[in-house]
């Protein structure tokens, strides 16, 4: 049997056990870089979304409009538990996912980072955000309100001057990122050909003006709540010469950095979503939705980036002055000396009060004759809560203006004026009641003064009666005169009393018997 099993194949040696263990280590090699490639093709694309400006409530409806679905004007549904927005101190942050069409596949991870208050002391919590991996796909949003469109071009100031001090604050690695992004933002979508056109290498070059100011990262200007162009020009008087000089204004200084501008309103946010994916280069896989400017409708602008010039902004409308305002923008945007970089890298945190409050920094250290950018601006839209030359109602009441108090703070003082006066009530009662206990004809008394001075305001009051004049107060005080007599006479008179009370009712009974037996004919004589 051990003869029959034997194996007729040869022994192994120990040279053969190399060539084996070679070909494990070729297949290791082999599936480790094709198990990596599947790993790194089902991780999502990484995005940044800096948002900068606003309010905690206007920040969230930025988001909401973001997620809105332009084409069907809805949210797709929420996968799972919703990410919280954590923006209500100093630098917040959220995040989304970004759904394809049918809302099946997730395209990329949107990360959203939330700062309202453009001081120096936030910029150090940004800055560990911006280094060579995630720069390539940022993109910085500033929100501007129309309730407030006379704060636009200094908010922007303000927000430009923090970015760049940012910006030299940076490391060299992320600086040589910035440069190559510059060089990207500023070839993106300038061909002259489509896609597989001869004319496709051919690069449209820079016109003036356009990218003077480069930040290298994209930025884009969202003007929220654009309903409120109607209330401007019924409530305050506004015409189209105020809306032009305004867009042709944001035209301009955006011009410099290379910027695209979107009007918003809660109810229809427009192509905002389009415009932030496809800068942030997220494109559909089923459906590849075309960005189209928007000039006609002025509560639905857009400008989409890199196709903005000069000319195109004189059409708006003529004498506007687009090179000087573009010079004097380029000096309103130099960074201040409390702004500026130390050895260390980052801004000097110096700030006074205002900046602490959230309002804008003022500028000590650019005194100069001639005005700025943001100077001109504040005088052709002024702010109506220090004057009011575009108010219609200003010109009718020699521009004083009242403002209201919103509805739910006057209703919340009336509450508290209603309880004080219920208040002042319950006193009064009591003390008349612990007034009355101690003595009651004190309070007799006053009710007796208080009727007599309402008789003396009204006078008596009198009747007809068969053409006499009845005095009510007398004849009612006669009667509760005769009720209290009676009610004090004895109930068994004296016997003599009787007897005449008998005896006159006997005289009263024969003369009115002999009234009735008189005849017509009698004399009075023979009666």
């Amino acid at each position: 049997m051990s003869a029959r099993r034997a194996s007729h194949f040869p022994t192994r040696t120990t040279a053969n056990h190399d060539r084996p263990g070679s070909r494990d280590a070729d297949k290791e090699e082999i599936w480790k870089p094709m198990l990596d490639n599947i790993s790194s093709g089902k991780r999502l694309p990484e995005k940044s979304l800096l948002v900068l400006g606003g309010t905690p409530e206007t920040q969230r409806e930025f988001l909401d409009s973001l997620s809105t679905d332009a084409s069907g004007n809805r949210r797709p549904p929420d996968r799972g538990r919703k990410p919280p927005i954590a923006n209500q101190f100093a630098l917040g942050y959220t995040y989304q996912d970004v759904l394809d069409t049918d809302h099946e596949d997730t395209l990329a991870r949107l990360s959203l980072y939330l700062l309202a208050n453009p001081s120096p002391s936030f910029t150090p919590l940004i800055k560990p955000y911006l280094n060579p991996r995630t720069l390539p796909h940022m993109l910085i949003v500033i929100l501007l309100d129309w309730n407030h469109p006379w704060l636009w071009i200094r908010q922007l100031r303000d927000w430009i001057r923090v970015l760049r001090s940012l910006i030299l604050s940076l490391d060299d690695a992320s600086k040589v990122a910035l440069e190559e992004n510059i060089q990207t933002l500023q070839d993106k979508g300038r061909n002259l050909g489509t896609e597989g056109s001869s004319m496709e290498s051919v690069k449209i070059p820079l016109g003036p003006g356009e990218w003077d100011e480069p930040l290298g990262i994209p930025l884009c200007v969202v003007c929220q709540n654009a309903d409120k162009i109607e209330s401007l020009e019924k409530e305050r008087g506004w015409k189209e010469p105020e809306f032009d000089f305004i867009l042709q204004y944001m035209r301009t200084i955006l011009l410099k950095h290379g910027s695209s501008l979107v009007y918003t309103m809660p109810t229809a946010p427009g192509s905002l979503r389009t415009l932030i994916h496809s800068t942030l280069g997220i494109k559909s896989l089923l459906k590849q939705e075309e960005l189209r400017h928007n000039l006609t409708d002025r509560d639905r602008v857009l400008v989409p980036p890199n196709w903005d010039s000069w000319a195109k902004i004189r059409i708006l409308r003529d004498k506007f002055d687009i090179e000087g305002i573009s010079e004097k923008w380029s000096v309103d945007i130099d960074i201040p000396r409390h702004m500026r970089p130390t050895n260390g890298g980052a801004p000097t945190p110096v700030e006074d009060d205002a900046q602490v409050a959230g309002e804008s920094t003022p500028v000590t250290e650019e005194e100069q004759d001639e005005p700025s950018a943001t100077s001109i601006y504040e005088e052709t839209i002024r702010n109506p809560e220090s004057d009011y030359p575009l108010s219609s109602v200003s010109r009718h009441t020699n521009g004083i203006e009242i403002a209201s108090k919103d509805a739910q703070t006057f209703l919340a003082d009336q509450v508290d004026i209603l309880e004080q006066l219920r208040q002042e009530d319950a006193n009064e009662a009591a003390i008349k009641a612990a007034r009355k206990e101690q003595d009651p004809s004190n309070v007799r008394a006053y009710t007796d003064d208080a009727s007599g001075v309402v008789e003396e305001h009204i006078g008596p009051v009198q009747f007809n009666m068969g053409g006499i004049q009845v005095n009510a107060d007398e004849m009612v005080k006669r009667l509760q005169d005769r009720q209290a007599s009676r009610t004090d006479e004895p109930k068994t008179p004296p016997p003599k009393a009787q007897d005449s009370n008998i005896m006159d009712n006997e005289k009263l009974r024969s003369f009115f018997s002999g009234l009735v037996n008189k005849g017509p004919s009698s004399s009075p004589r023979g009666a």
